[in-house]
Order: structure tokens, then C-alpha cells, then sequence
């Protein structure tokens, strides 16, 4: 990760939350937390507790991130980010956790009156687990007014403007089919599809896992141990190592309410 694209990040993740970004120059950024994020990343409990006790009125803290001190002046003062520093690695944690869910709205200039319609967008990484790995991000869509499912969302939703904010001249249409029941419908149509698949390298993982138990087997079948403590570690070891597995994990998702014909 080059030094432009870690100060980038920086900008990004504070003003995606709300954060002013008093100072920025291409070595530096002088932020203005929000109370929200002064709690996510300055490690101040004691502070916050005290004004939750005492009624205080909040003071989140201006920090400055210096991301390539050669372009910085040489007396400026602040915190220096880079690649292994641990306030780059927290902040990569927050935006995880904070990014994980959102809610957007398709930002048109329609000078009239513009239904939304919404969608539920899931992020996923499906794993394909036996001695061997191999992972697959899926982004789907599911039309919460009449089902439709769409794979690949996430490429198409980088062409759409989108805002946080719903934007003038709009109204949403509320869904017909709720975000939970969306959550379980695009989880069957995940698990149907997958169903679907040449699963021969499962098969493959199956055999190679009767191979070496047979090996394991042969290995106690001289000895008075075969049902020893030892023996059973070592057959469970190559259960988990060869039994095939799917498993579906959600990266992050949100509504997103788009223009009728955003998506084609």
C-alpha cells in the first residue's frame, strides 16, 4: 500500500464519517472527531464516562495523521501513519465494523418527483473448505418489491451516484418483502445454487481422506491402542483436515434505494 493510497484511505474513512478535515495537504490531515469516532479510536473511556456521569458537554479531539513527513513542514506535529503502524491497523478495523452495513440513495437530477425503490445488497465470501481453500465473493441483489435477484451488484452499483442522504425531489417506496426475509431468500438462493455445482472436488478431498485414514488405521492395527486417546486425535485431525465444507460469511451489505430503471 503506497503512501498516496494509505493518506487517501485516511480521507476517506473520516469523511465518510462525518469528520471535518480541518488541514489536508499531501502529507498531512488535520481531523476534527466526532464524538462517535473519538470513542471508536482515541481509547479515552474514563474521559467519556466521566461527561456521561456528569452531564459535560463533549469535546472530541483534533488529531493531525501525518502520512509523508517530506511533504510536510518540518516543525508540523501529529501522529505518523504508515503501513505496520497501529493506528493504521485500528482504523482498518473501525472502517470493517463501521462499513459493514449501509443505507444509500441513488443521487439523480431529475427536477421532479422520483420514486426509490429498494434493494438489499449482500456482500459474501463463499468457502470452498477441505486440505484445500478456495474463496468466491458474490455480491447479490434482491428487489424487495417484487424478488428479483441480481448477481454482480456491486460492479453495477460503481456506475450509480449514490449519497447517504435521500436526495431532493425523491421518495421511497417501502419494500414488500423486509430486510430479514431478504436476508433468508438470498441465503436459499445462495445455498440452491451452490447445490447446483460439480462439487468432484469433494469427492476428491473424500478419497484422499479414506486414503490416509486407511494409512492411519493400518499404522494402529498391531497395536493394543487402536482406541487410544492418540488414535482418536489423529482421526479427528484428518476429519478436519479433509471433510468438505461450504461456508457462506457476510461481508458487509446495505438498502440501497435506486431509480427504476438503475438497474437494467
Amino acid at each position: 500500500m503506497l503512501l498516496q493510497e494509505i493518506h487517501k484511505f485516511l480521507a476517506d474513512y473520516f469523511q465518510a464519517n462525518d469528520c471535518e478535515v480541518t488541514e489536508h495537504s499531501h502529507g498531512h490531515l488535520t481531523v476534527q472527531l466526532t464524538e462517535e469516532i473519538d470513542k471508536e479510536l482515541m481509547n479515552r473511556p474514563f474521559y467519556w464516562h466521566y461527561l456521561e456521569k456528569t452531564g459535560g458537554v463533549p469535546n472530541p479531539m483534533s488529531v493531525t495523521f501525518i502520512t509523508d513527513q517530506e511533504k510536510c513542514p518540518p516543525d508540523l506535529k501529529g501522529e505518523h501513519i504508515h503501513l505496520g503502524s497501529p493506528r493504521l491497523h485500528q482504523i482498518f478495523q473501525s472502517a470493517k465494523k463501521l462499513s459493514r452495513f449501509t443505507r444509500q440513495y441513488h443521487l439523480h437530477q431529475e427536477g421532479r418527483q422520483t420514486p426509490l425503490l429498494p434493494w438489499l445488497v449482500l456482500n459474501v465470501k463463499v468457502s470452498y473448505k477441505c486440505d484445500r481453500k478456495r474463496d468466491v465473493l458474490r455480491s447479490v441483489g434482491l428487489h424487495l418489491i417484487n424478488g428479483r435477484v441480481v448477481e454482480g451488484f456491486h460492479d453495477r452499483l460503481l456506475s450509480i451516484p449514490l449519497t447517504p442522504k435521500i436526495p431532493d425531489y425523491s421518495y421511497t417506496i417501502s419494500p414488500l418483502i423486509m430486510p430479514k426475509s431478504g436476508f433468508i431468500r438470498v441465503e436459499n438462493y445462495l445455498r440452491s445454487g451452490i447445490e447446483l455445482e460439480d462439487h468432484t472436488w469433494a469427492e476428491a478431498a473424500i478419497e484422499r481422506w479414506e486414503k490416509d485414514e486407511r494409512l492411519l488405521n493400518h499404522f494402529y492395527e498391531d497395536s493394543s491402542d487402536e482406541h487410544s486417546e492418540s488414535y482418536q486425535i489423529e482421526k479427528k485431525a484428518l476429519q478436519e483436515q479433509y471433510e468438505p465444507r461450504v461456508i457462506i460469511s457476510l461481508i458487509n451489505g446495505g438498502l440501497f434505494y435506486l431509480k427504476d430503471d438503475a438497474i437494467s
